[in-house]
């Protein structure tokens, strides 16, 4: 990752091993989990649905834009704050 100009941000082993990198300039987030991680069927359902559906899309970028207007003193606190949409997103994904 580090050749391709991700550094390591996150490393979570107690919650499914999950690790997050972001490119240099913080303009992406790649985010690694382990093979037969239960986590890895949600990310691609949420992916897959912002890809088709446009009103989730649009939905989730709002959120996005809005929560980037406050202040978060932990990365963390803004990731649980789109929670409830992203939770929203991945039960109509498991519907179509």
């Amino acid at each position: 990752m580090d050749t391709a100009g991700y550094e390591l941000r996150v490393r979570e082993p107690e919650w499914h091993e999950q690790r997050m990198f972001a490119d240099r300039e913080r303009t992406a987030q790649v985010h690694v989990l382990s093979d037969g991680n239960p986590e890895i069927e949600r990310y691609l359902l949420f992916r897959d649905r912002l890809r088709t559906n446009r009103a989730d899309r649009e939905l989730y970028e709002r959120t996005k834009r809005e929560l980037a207007q406050g202040e978060w003193k932990y990365v963390q606190n803004y990731a649980d704050a789109k929670g409830d949409v992203v939770e929203a997103i991945i039960a109509r994904a498991r519907k179509d």
